[in-house]
């Protein structure tokens, strides 16, 4: 058996049972976090303190995978303006955007396999992308350890109204595809040879990418979409800006990110599946350089890695992980646009908040330097 022909036969198998994957996942990253991650306490009333995050963040992980937005642009808020309310007490900017942007990494992740399993990821497009995002990411989560509190505030402030005005400028109904017969195709791997049969894939899901650079997607119910990969100058300049803040906030790049993507003539449903890809793998890059990131920046307020709330997380990873499993479900139960609509305006009453704290907090910086 060829490695080719044994790599589709593993690509195949876990596509199939991703949903197993999937939820073995966060099993894996609390059984590793309760015997090797260090922490500041112990027992069975450090782990269970945070329980009730659960619900919070399945509802909070439903909403954004159902838009296909970042999970942190409503968990930062959340642990600003709720979480001080439940558990007595505020976290650092720098500590609550990694809580977000860790949870946030299963979530999408979670979410992403679903529209890898459906085939509606361009992964030579999704590739380029994070590519180009990557050193914004790291500058901006670099940046969030050396920027005051009031300031953090307000860029977050930016960043949600900017989030809310995209929204509501988006198109995110999931049009009709243009139809297919399954035996017009003969398709490959995002236009490689590797996975040259569709015997090979789930379902009649597969790509091919002609002489002119037009792709014809075929997803996993046999609908087909056609489209070409330009506007890369457009979508480098949106994922880039989102990505400082994705580092620095814990989101942006999805939001700034999706409409480039609809503007560059990308089928929704495909712009929405690879966004997923990018975000999570930012999201994912994101959370390394918050949590371990400060101990190598010289000057830095440092995350000591025992500080992290690590009994948070054991929560709020596998309600993310329900909550992107659950999303699609939702959205097909659901009118996406209503949904949408509510999260932009949840939005603009957060950033106002947010606007109003941060001036606050100026007023004090300016009395001090006086």
């Amino acid at each position: 058996m060829s490695s080719s022909s044994s790599y589709s036969n593993i690509q195949k198998t876990f596509l199939k049972y991703q949903h197993v994957f999937v939820f073995l996942a966060p099993v894996v990253f609390i059984l590793g976090v309760f015997f090797f991650a260090p922490t500041e306490g112990s027992g069975s009333s450090y782990w269970l303190e945070y329980w009730w995050l659960l619900p919070f963040f399945v509802l909070g992980a439903t909403t954004v995978n159902t838009v296909g937005i970042s999970g942190s642009a409503l968990f930062v808020p959340f642990f600003i303006f709720i979480f001080p309310i439940f558990a007595g007490f505020s976290l650092e900017p720098q500590t609550l955007v990694a809580v977000g942007l860790i949870s946030e990494s299963f979530g999408l992740s979670s979410s992403a396999l679903a529209f890898v399993q459906y085939g509606l990821v361009d992964r030579k497009l999704a590739l380029t992308l994070v590519g180009g995002a990557v050193p914004f990411v790291v500058g901006g989560a670099v940046l969030s350890f050396f920027i005051p509190e009031p300031v953090f505030q307000t860029l977050l402030a930016i960043a949600l109204l900017a989030a809310a005005y995209l929204l509501f400028k988006a198109d995110l109904a999931h049009e009709e595809p243009a139809g297919s017969d399954d035996d017009d195709h003969a398709t490959a791997a995002d236009g490689g040879s590797a996975l040259p049969n569709d015997d090979d894939k789930l379902g009649p899901a597969g790509v091919e990418t002609d002489a002119d650079g037009v792709v014809t997607r075929v997803d996993r119910d046999g609908e087909d979409y056609r489209y070409d990969r330009s506007g890369y100058t457009e979508r480098f300049a949106n994922y880039s800006v989102g990505g400082i803040f994705q580092g620095l906030a814990g989101f942006g790049i999805g939001e700034l990110g999706i409409i480039s993507m609809l503007r560059s003539k990308i089928p929704v449903r495909v712009a929405i599946g690879t966004n997923h890809i990018v975000v999570a793998s930012t999201a994912i890059l994101a959370s390394l350089v918050h949590v371990f990131g400060g101990q190598f920046v010289p000057g830095a307020h440092s995350i000591d890695i025992a500080s992290t709330p690590w009994n948070m997380v054991v929560w709020t990873v596998p309600a993310t992980v329900t909550g992107g499993q659950i999303a699609p479900y939702v959205a097909s139960a659901l009118d996406t646009e209503t949904i949408k609509h509510g999260v932009g305006v949840l939005f603009g009453i957060i950033a106002l908040a947010l606007f109003i704290i941060a001036r606050a907090g100026m007023l004090d910086i300016l009395a001090g330097l006086v």
